[in-house]
């Protein structure tokens, strides 16, 4: 008899905990992206991870493209709303609900991908926009964790090799509709021109746009050497983060050890998502260069001129973005703290 009340209570609990095989669970997850992004690479990780690490009690759905949205905020809005659970977006899709999260589009602040992984990583920062995302959004949307979508910014253009600030005088560079890109074009001395991006072929190619500011994988996937861009100034302006967010109803409706399994696969997420653009731009460069492209990396001292042009973008976003001020000072002081360490660390190894 003791044996039967032991193996019914055990099977109480395999049964309560969500853990005994079932669906109980079913996230349905979107990007407007395509299957040869690192958006994509990085949901494939964590399906895999959260339906087997759940032992079946989470199913996760992907969405890729327009399916279920078509934009930023018609997706931000259904991850709101219940109809969409996960959701990724870029600091331009989400500058119109969260200005504060354009602060990824400030140039200059992370040196590499060491520093800005190890910001991202570390939670002081990241909590502080989850924190103000809840708060902005009626505790609808809970920022889950923030990756990288490209690998970094760098100026390219169809005309000339840009080594300085003076380069771009003049130029009419193709930006988001967001405000905080157009004011660093237009800090630089170049003309800001707001092109959607399914348009941007034609118009370097017209002549409409002289330039863009985006990552190797996103040029040689548009082509856009075909369209007369080649050349390319490896200055890394800014980090092409990716923030992934999640209905925060749907997250905290879950019990403890299933949350867990979610937060865990968000972590493995964001480090595939990590590295996906690293191997990725080899061939991606490697395509440019066959194009005709002309990669040019700037002197110490042509980077520093860039960063003293940019000051005043500083200025503008903490007096203009709300909230921008308190996330910029969040920002830089986990930027000194990573940077602290990791020449900790790299004078430790060189000994």
């Amino acid at each position: 008899m003791l044996r039967h009340v032991m193996t019914g209570a055990a099977l109480a609990l395999a049964l309560g905990s969500g853990w005994a095989g079932a669906q109980d669970y079913t996230l349905r997850a979107t990007a407007n992206s395509n299957e040869t992004d690192e958006d994509y690479d990085g949901l494939v990780v964590f399906k895999d991870y959260v339906e087997k690490a759940s032992n079946g009690a989470i199913e996760v759905e992907l969405f890729i493209g327009t399916q279920l949205c078509s934009n930023g905020t018609e997706c931000l809005q259904g991850v709101a709303d219940g109809s969409i659970d996960i959701f990724v977006t870029t600091s331009g899709g989400a500058a119109g609900i969260f200005p504060y999260i354009q602060v990824f589009d400030l140039p200059y602040l992370m040196r590499s991908d060491r520093v800005a992984e190890a910001v991202l990583t570390d939670d002081s920062f990241t909590k502080l926009l989850r924190d103000k995302a809840l708060e902005d959004s009626g505790g609808m949307i809970r920022i889950m964790t923030i990756g990288n979508t490209g690998g970094w910014r760098n100026f390219a253009n169809t005309q000339k090799r840009i080594a300085t600030p003076e380069d771009l005088q003049g130029m009419k560079i193709r930006t988001v509709v967001a405000d905080l890109p157009q004011e660093l074009v237009s800090t630089l001395g170049a003309s800001p021109t707001p092109i959607p991006w399914p348009e941007l072929f034609t118009s370097l190619q017209t002549g409409v746009v002289d330039g863009t500011k985006n990552g190797i994988t996103d040029i040689m996937g548009m082509k856009f050497t075909d369209a007369g861009l080649t050349h390319m100034t490896l200055d890394g302006h800014a980090y092409m983060a990716a923030i992934w967010v999640m209905n925060n109803d749907r997250f905290q409706s879950m019990p403890e050890d299933l949350k867990r399994v979610v937060a865990n696969g968000f972590y493995n997420l964001q480090q595939a998502t990590f590295a996906s653009p690293k191997r990725k731009q080899i061939d991606a460069y490697a395509a440019f260069a066959d194009a005709g492209g002309e990669v040019y990396n700037p002197t110490s001292d042509e980077m520093e001129a860039f960063r003293a042009a940019v000051d005043p973008v500083y200025d503008w976003f903490a007096q203009n973005v709300d909230g921008g001020e308190e996330v910029l000072q969040s920002l830089r002081d986990s930027v000194a703290t990573a940077e602290e360490q990791i020449d900790a660390k790299l004078s430790a190894e060189m000994e």
